[in-house]
């Protein structure tokens, strides 16, 4: 998909189709290009309007051809919702109906006269806004566009639009060439940690996802390091080898550094879960919708994408990304609740539930990053069942006891359209870990089971800044459009360009 900025008067242009968007109210508004195209056409969009019966309901659409004034061969309107609602949300709905609808239509190239509809309420103080709107339709229309066929057979089905421009003023076209770059870059780190969320488990086994952290680091210079479970076992990762030892596949470490701020400059570390299948280990999950666990390594392929997109957009910034990747199965060797490990700090662990593993691989990954000195460490990771039913498939869960760091990604959040909602970690949680017989437990009971298991992943987080994003309600949807969101990466990159 190429993506491009002009600055031309869109009555002028010689175009596929411009789109162009309405607003909904008693009177159907069209947005300042809109008007424009109104008027070169002597009023033939208004007159659309009225016949139609469109009211600009968010992602109605409305295809007009050959208006008289007007040089494009199509006019595509497309419904913004209400103006006092329009922000990002709204924005990459709208922009994104309309790039699917021109897909169908087998249109090859398109502009977007939508820049001009400007967002509501405190995002419309933005000073770069053209920026921020420019990103949000660049990743809406690339999010419309993916497929992944990659495990169909015949002939792999490319998206038929591949062209779009977005129109703007002059004065705007710096800032919203940066958008765009930055949407770009967004947009192929989302379709990469999608791509490898939905290969199914018996591909993208942990090996499969180190080779591919290799091609990634060889294909944009970073330095790249896989620990086997040999070198594990050397460190003492106790607690991240155990969850592998039901299956017939290793685990591995991926290490990926990434050196765009100044030497010796404390870098940021992403710590992504990386769970290529978990089927419980002993503590068997339900067979229902047991095959959608391939998504459990949805943490560990955000970290990739971002990194990607870091790489791509050139941060100055220092990025350590650490995902640290098993299988969990059931087997003669697979842990067994009542087992104790003991993690890379030193901590002994009582594994009550062997499906709570995902915070055994973290723990010892974490303990692993103090040795980088981060300016602060986020993890990412599809951790509880917990976190979706508290909060869906609309924010995903952020857990820190460091104020300003969890500011900073609840701005992300807001400004990338990705959103987090902030969730307590008070150490009065903290007894709910007890155990009578190690250090502490893997799990803390029935309640507040996503807050517990953040409690637990802040043990092993003392030396440095942390913050815990839980994304198993946002990382994947189910039903008909069942598949990998790429979800935290429009965060992660946006948090990494504030701290650039």
């Amino acid at each position: 998909m190429e993506f491009k900025i002009k600055t031309d008067d869109p009555a002028a242009l010689a175009s596929r189709c411009l789109v162009a968007g309405v607003f909904d109210a008693k009177k159907p508004e069209l947005t300042p290009s809109g008007a424009r195209l109104d008027r070169a056409s002597k009023n033939r969009l208004r007159a659309a309007l009225e016949r139609s019966g469109m009211r600009g309901a968010l992602g109605e659409t409305e295809m007009l051809c050959d208006l008289p004034g007007i040089k494009a061969e199509r006019v595509l309107l497309v419904g913004l919702g209400a103006a006092r609602d329009f922000h990002a949300a709204a924005a990459r709905r709208a922009a994104g109906e309309a790039a699917a609808l021109l897909n169908k239509r087998g249109i090859r190239s398109a502009d977007f006269c939508l820049l001009d509809a400007a967002y509501a309420g405190k995002n419309a103080r933005d000073a770069t806004s053209a920026r921020r709107r420019a990103r949000h339709l660049v990743e809406a229309c690339a999010d419309a566009l993916y497929r992944f066929d990659q495990t169909k057979s015949g002939a792999k089905r490319p998206a038929k639009l591949a062209r779009i421009s977005l129109l703007c003023g002059r004065d705007q076209q710096t800032e919203a060439a940066r958008g765009a770059r930055e949407g770009a870059a967004v947009a192929r780190g989302v379709a990469l940690a999608r791509d490898l969320a939905n290969l199914p488990g018996n591909i993208c086994t942990p090996s499969y996802l180190a080779k591919q952290a290799k091609q990634l680091a060889r294909r944009h210079a970073l330095k790249s390091r896989i620990l086997n479970e040999a070198d594990m076992k050397r460190l003492g990762m106790g607690a991240l080898l155990s969850v592998s030892r039901g299956s017939r596949e290793p685990a591995k470490l991926i290490v990926l550094e990434y050196h765009g701020g100044k030497r010796g400059a404390p870098p940021v570390a992403l710590v992504g879960k990386g769970l290529t299948f978990d089927a419980g280990g002993i503590s068997l999950k339900p067979a229902a919708a047991m095959d959608e666990m391939k998504y459990d390594m949805c943490g560990g392929a955000s970290v990739l994408g971002a990194l990607q997109a870091a790489a791509e957009l050139r941060l100055k910034l220092n990025i350590v990304g650490l995902v640290p990747s098993s299988e969990n199965l059931p087997d003669g060797a697979a842990n067994k609740p009542g087992d104790i490990v003991t993690s890379m700090s030193g901590t002994t662990i009582e594994i009550l539930n062997t499906d709570a593993e995902g915070r055994l691989i973290l723990c010892d990954a974490l303990t692993y990053a103090e040795r980088y000195k981060p300016a602060a460490v986020v993890d990412i990771a599809t951790l509880t069942g917990a976190c979706a039913i508290a909060l869906g498939d609309q924010a995903s869960g952020l857990f820190s006891d460091n104020d300003a760091l969890a500011a900073e990604l609840l701005a992300a959040g807001e400004a990338s359209g990705d959103r987090a909602w902030r969730m307590p970690v008070w150490s009065e949680y903290d007894r709910q870990l007890r155990s009578p017989f190690a250090d502490i437990a893997n799990i803390g009971g029935r309640y507040a089971g996503a807050v517990t298991a953040a409690c637990f992943l802040r043990r092993f987080t003392e030396k440095f800044d942390w913050a815990h994003l839980d994304v198993a309600g946002t990382a994947w949807a189910s039903g008909a459009k069942k598949g990998a969101t790429g979800r935290p990466v429009g965060l992660l990159v946006e948090f990494l360009l504030g701290r650039a």
